[in-house]
């Protein structure tokens, strides 16, 4: 099954000594589990020595400056190390370990560091040589001791034989004097052996486990790009509403002032043409008409794109404004206790303007009512229709741009409106990055 899978991995030896103890026994495992175990002692022996100096280095130094510099170095001290455990585990995990750092190129050891310091694997990777240092030692130390003292016990009819004619003294108070007294200590060596190999595999997958654990690539790659993504679609945002503003100031200040100028120009025409060029006067009080008609388009654009008053004076003004000009009767409820961050008011406006153009079309209501409050620093916006109701969010993209421009503020944009209304547009989006 997938989570027994799942649950086994990194592990193998295991699963051997779990199914097959006595295969276990007489395989090669219990000589590369003595050997991984053994070698995690000798590295995390030194890797505790290393880690010991270094703070202590660091700390007696730190009145001068240079001891943080060398404290903030020591986090990168297990980065080698984990490099090192990822080719060693192979001794008992036939499966690789892949390297959960991001790849570095033309960067210096300023940048490279740097980078590793922000990364959460290198943080992992210094709790791994801790544990090492300390676990990995002291369970090392004591499978040494084990496996020595077994080999010695085992050995004891040789070692009393070539002693011979004198005794050994095998135990405290306990002489040998023959190879034959030795047997039983032989025999309780062999057990220790045994004892030995088996303790060997099980510390051996704990230490593969642990360092699967915190040495292999997690979902942070994934969720780091998920990240990425999302502030790249806010910077998007960012440079949308800058270019809006660019769009705004040259219709304000450009093709705005230049139809004012022409308006004015064939004004002055029409004064300077004769009466009985009536012909030609009609032509440019036309010509000015368009002039003024243009502009107003113009204007209402401008009014469209971002309305002033949204920039002066907030969100529950703006709402205001555009309620007076809807031809639905519209109640606005919007009590705020300050001014909200800009994209926030932007978003609530323009999903307020796209409620009550959908309403305005298709809902078929008779009054609209526009709430609005701030609690637990998120903005709660609602728009209510008493029309016939069934909107289907997904049939417009209007409704859709708006949810993803919602999403992109960490909020979060409902439409309920069963059949027979009423239809109610819930917003809902934190009022702090």
């Amino acid at each position: 099954m997938p989570a027994e899978g799942h649950e086994r991995r990194g592990v193998a030896v295991w699963d051997v000594l779990r199914d097959r103890p006595l295969h276990y026994l007489l395989s090669p495992w219990p000589l590369r589990c003595l050997a991984y175990v053994l070698s995690g002692a000798v590295l995390g022996y030194a890797v505790l020595l290393a880690l010991t100096v270094l703070v202590l280095v660091g700390v007696t130094l730190s009145v001068f400056g240079v001891g943080l510099l060398i404290l903030v170095a020591t986090a990168a001290l297990g980065v080698p190390v984990a490099i090192v455990e990822r080719r060693r585990i192979r001794l008992v995990e036939p499966e690789s370990m892949a390297d959960p750092h991001s790849l570095l190129s033309g960067v210096g050891f300023k940048g490279w560091f740097r980078a590793r310091l922000e990364e959460r694997a290198t943080w992992r990777e210094l709790g791994y040589a801790v544990t090492l240092g300390v676990l990995g030692t002291a369970s090392g130390a004591g499978v040494a001791l084990l496996l020595g003292f077994s080999v010695f016990l085992a050995a004891a009819p040789l070692l009393v034989w070539a002693a011979a004619p004198d005794t050994v003294t095998l135990l405290p108070g306990d002489p040998v004097g023959s190879p034959a007294e030795a047997l039983p200590a032989s025999a309780a060596g062999l057990v220790g052996l045994v004892l030995a190999g088996y303790a060997a595999g099980w510390l051996a997958g704990a230490q593969a486990k642990v360092a699967r654990l915190l040495l292999s690539p997690r979902d942070e790659g994934l969720s780091t790009r998920v990240i990425e993504l999302t502030r790249s679609r806010a910077r998007l945002i960012d440079a949308f509403e800058a270019e809006r503003r660019r769009i705004e100031r040259d219709l304000h200040d450009g093709a705005q002032q230049q139809l004012v100028a022409l308006s004015m120009t064939l004004g002055l025409a029409e004064m300077q043409v004769r009466e009985e060029n009536a012909r030609a006067r009609e032509l440019l009080a036309r010509a000015r008409g368009e002039a003024r008609l243009a502009l107003e388009q113009l204007r209402r654009l401008v009014r469209d794109i971002h309305p002033q008053v949204l920039t002066d004076h907030g969100l529950a003004a703006a709402v205001t404004e555009v309620a007076l000009r809807n031809p639905i009767p519209v109640t606005v409820d919007i009590d705020l206790p300050h001014r909200l961050p800009a994209p926030v008011e932007t978003t609530a406006y323009f999903t307020v303007t796209e409620a009550l153009a959908n309403a305005g079309k298709h809902s078929g209501a008779s009054h609209i009512t526009i709430t609005g409050r701030v609690r637990d620093d998120r903005l709660h916006l609602a728009v209510t229709d008493d029309g016939r109701g069934g909107a289907d969010p997904d049939s417009g993209a209007g409704l859709r741009g708006l949810a993803d421009r919602v999403a992109i503020l960490r909020g979060r944009l409902t439409v309920v409106s069963p059949l027979g209304g009423p239809t109610e547009l819930r917003v809902e989006v934190p009022c702090s990055g």
